[in-house]
């Protein structure tokens, strides 16, 4: 038996669940990891999984089992990383989550550049706004906005985006300009936005100075992805809070406008996570440290996002 492709069978069992997609994330038949698993537990002497026909479940040997595996097999990796480190450059795929406003306006236009000094580096990146289970769908690392909800995983800050509020050009001419928030309560809708992991929808806030209003606003529609989120907001169905980076190239073009430019809503902080039995290798350390340079760096990633205006064009006009 190999008892490293053992151990690492197990530990993606654990981890996806079920056999099949453990199989699929190895990269290796089915019957393959079965054989593994049973070989691993007749070394052992005991039982490490429950299996039934819709999930398998570990059991408390197994969980045990389990801890020390990820353990050994992380220093195993990072042992094997030191020892060529200094003499490669970083290669190999990693599996990236991104929210779909960051990829499209800040993250893709800027990949060039990180192509550029890592070439052998692949990124399979997964641009979405719902929630991904790192572990089960087996990704590397994800950059994620505002409140972390998961306390087990590893985050590290990488930078702050601001929120600008705006609206199509047509909107204005029919509803007027805003002077004040609390306008916006009457005579104004805004798109509403849900989020996509809780289903709860967002309110808007604001802050001048010493006031400060969070607007729980009327809306003709609402939606839980970013891109669409800009769709609505550029036919004119309402006044928009979106990501700056986002905004920016439309509001040079004349597609936006600003509302109510000298109030201000707190920053979305950004943070990569990743699990914490995840080996952080060569690869997705150069990655985090790029990604944490790029959103630190100002308004250079706002400047890469006006490249993608007419490339990402929703088909819709204000």
């Amino acid at each position: 038996m190999d008892q490293i492709a053992a151990m690492r069978a197990f530990a993606r069992v654990v981890e996806a669940g079920n056999f099949t997609r453990a199989a699929d994330l190895l990269d290796m038949p089915k019957p393959t990891v079965t054989k593994l698993i049973q070989q691993l537990e007749s070394h052992l002497r005991t039982k490490l999984l429950n299996r039934t026909t819709r999930r398998v479940g570990v059991t408390p040997d197994g969980a045990a089992y389990y801890e020390r595996a990820v353990a050994l097999l992380s220093d195993l990796d990072e042992l094997d990383g030191s020892m060529t480190r200094s003499q490669a450059t970083p290669s190999g795929r990693l599996r990236i989550d991104v929210p779909s406003s960051l990829a499209l306006y800040a993250l893709i236009p800027a990949l060039p550049d990180f192509f550029a000094r890592y070439p052998d580096i692949q990124l399979d990146l997964g641009v979405s706004d719902r929630p991904v289970d790192l572990l089960a769908e087996n990704v590397d690392c994800a950059i994620r906005g505002g409140d972390l909800v998961d306390p087990t995983l590893i985050a590290r800050r990488i930078g702050q985006v601001q929120l600008t509020l705006c609206a199509a050009p047509g909107y204005i001419q029919q509803y007027g300009m805003p002077q004040h928030p609390r306008e916006l309560e009457s005579g104004h809708c805004v798109i509403g936005y849900f989020s996509a992991r809780t289903g709860r929808r967002v309110a808007f806030d604001v802050v001048r100075g010493e006031e400060s209003y969070e607007l729980d606003l009327p809306y003709f529609v609402a939606v839980n992805d970013s891109t669409a989120y800009l769709a609505a907001g550029l036919a004119g169905l309402g006044i928009t809070q979106s990501i700056e980076p986002m905004v920016l190239p439309y509001i040079e073009a004349g597609r936006l406008v600003r509302v109510l430019p000298d109030w201000h809503s707190a920053p979305i902080v950004l943070h990569v996570v990743y699990a914490p039995n995840r080996h952080l290798s060569n690869r997705l350390r150069v990655f985090v440290d790029w990604v944490a340079e790029l959103f630190s760096t100002g308004g250079a990633y706002r400047r890469r996002a006006a490249s993608l205006l007419m490339i990402n064009e929703p088909g819709v006009s204000g």
